[in-house]
């Protein structure tokens, strides 16, 4: 499969653009911050639509994309006060969401270039070399993300590393769908269910406090399908310091098993998708920080509440959290996960 150009970094780097095609399945990719740019999906009268937002220009992804579709590293979510203690060393990381560092720095892995290490017409393999000290952590670590579309209807994203000294790693994709259509409005009408009987409380700055609270009697109960919006404006303390869901949900089942993990389906359009993975947490962000400010491809603007992410991965600031599960990576270990989307329409 070759790809088609998508622009030069602003260190000049060319840019791709990679199109995978199954089916009524078409996904394009772009080997900058190993971005899903568009995922094409019918309806139940099998109308294809674009169900991720997104940016038109790789400037866009570059200066302004609140990680639109990309690959955040090395850790996804936050750590508390850019600083975390590995082997009686501490490290230091840049604040990028004062007090605490959000999905590795302001330099993370959504802002660097990866490379196509194999490209075919349903599946993509990208690459890249995190040298040791990038944004302030430890060890050289080489990582590799593969979107395939096995299957009609199926997304698979497969994620390995292997590093060369003791570092943390958290990895997700973070695209935001609106199974209506980008730029269709706001997604508070898609009823969401997640496989989880517990969720990870946050402080006023969105870290974890340590504990793992029940999901029963709180705005966090989607343990049977919820409109996002039935909830989301309670004045509930988590809601509040969310401005919304942006919580972490701990999973049921074993970890490193791939098991279901959510749920979401638009009664307008009848899209369905439904979320698996082998981590042990998902991340519930309702674009709670678009403002207006940002155009997507359809030409109309994104406001909070116009995408929802499902975010598959390790636990925010589990560095600093012996109780969660352990996201250290060390020599001789690979790291593997597996998260898929699998959509259908009635």
């Amino acid at each position: 499969m070759a790809g088609e150009g998508f622009g030069r970094t602003r260190d000049g780097e060319p840019v791709t653009r990679y199109t995978l095609e199954r089916g009524p399945l078409r996904l394009q990719v772009i080997d900058y911050g190993a971005v899903v740019t568009r995922l094409e999906v019918p309806d139940r009268v099998g109308r294809r639509a674009n169900v991720v937002l997104g940016l038109d220009t790789l400037a866009g992804y570059e200066r302004l994309s609140p990680h639109f579709g990309a690959v955040a590293g090395r850790f996804a979510n936050r750590i508390a006060n850019g600083r975390f203690d590995l082997d009686g060393h501490t490290y230091h990381l840049p604040v990028n969401e004062p007090p605490n560092t959000l999905h590795g720095g302001p330099e993370g892995f959504a802002h660097r270039p990866w490379r196509a290490t194999a490209a075919e017409a349903d599946r993509l393999v990208l690459a890249r070399r995190s040298p040791d000290g990038e944004m302030g952590f430890p060890g050289t670590l080489d990582v590799e993300v593969a979107y395939s579309l096995p299957e009609d209807g199926l997304v698979r994203i497969d994620y390995a590393a292997r590093t060369d000294r003791p570092t943390v790693l958290n990895l997700t994709n973070h695209s935001y769908f609106n199974l209506a259509g980008e730029g269709a409005g706001d997604v508070l009408g898609h009823a969401v269910a997640v496989e989880a009987d517990a969720f990870l409380p946050i402080d006023a700055t969105g870290i974890p406090t340590g504990e793992v609270r029940a999901v029963a009697g709180t705005p966090l109960d989607f343990r049977a399908p919820e409109a996002l919006g039935a909830r989301i404006r309670a004045g509930d303390p988590q809601i509040v310091r969310g401005k919304g869901y942006d919580h972490c949900f701990v999973l049921r089942g074993e970890a490193g098993t791939l098991r279901p993990a959510a749920t979401c389906h638009d009664p307008a359009s009848g899209r369905l998708l439904a979320v698996a993975t082998t981590l042990p947490g998902l991340q519930l962000y309702t674009g709670n920080t678009l403002d207006g400010t940002l155009v997507g491809p359809s030409g109309r603007t994104y406001r909070a509440g116009d995408g929802v992410c499902f975010e598959t991965q390790g636990f925010p600031d589990a560095p600093n959290h012996p109780g969660f599960p352990s996201c250290v990576l060390r020599p001789g270990e690979r790291f593997t996960a597996t998260t898929t989307w699998r959509f259908s329409a009635a």
